[in-house]
């Protein structure tokens, strides 16, 4: 059985302008949200590997939470498949991953990190918000086995949920 977390980066800084879009920081929500939120995500399998767009405020809310997840940083791989990119881009970058490895993370963008959910499994049907947390589970030996709807939903959390 494989484990597939999709987190999309926390609420990121719009204030200055002059900044590329890759560059944009998070704001003080977006690091408090990516606090909680990984704290939250503790109570639940903790992922053996971690991947990330290379998009400042996805790194840093990546960083976050392997922080809080106790997990080795240095793990952490940065891809530019996984910014400004497709569904098809993230599934391929899915089925580059080792065998041994059974639980993943990708940390990424919207309004792809969303569709590419949605496409996982049937259950699944909504926009992921800023930080929020779609876990994802696949009776599958190797990941290059993913296809559409072969997932089953497990989790999905986000910092304003409940409220």
């Amino acid at each position: 059985m494989k484990t597939l977390f999709l987190v999309r980066h926390a609420k990121s800084e719009w204030a200055n302008e002059s900044l590329l879009d890759i560059d944009r920081p998070l704001n003080a929500r977006g690091y408090k949200d990516a606090h909680f939120m990984s704290k939250q995500l503790k109570k639940n399998l903790i992922p053996e590997q971690i991947i990330s767009s290379p998009a400042i405020r996805a790194t840093s809310t990546a960083l976050i939470f392997a922080r809080n997840l106790n997990s080795d940083c240095a793990n952490i791989i940065l891809d530019t498949l996984l910014y400004e990119t497709s569904e098809k881009e993230y599934l391929k970058r899915i089925s580059t991953i080792n065998n041994s490895i059974n639980s993943l993370m990708l940390f990424a963008h919207n309004p792809t990190l969303t569709l590419f959910a949605n496409s996982l499994t049937k259950a699944f049907t909504e926009n992921v918000p800023t930080c929020g947390i779609v876990g994802i589970r696949f009776k599958i030996k190797e990941w290059k086995e993913i296809k559409t709807n072969s997932g089953d939903l497990f989790l999905y959390d986000f910092p304003k949920k409940g409220f």
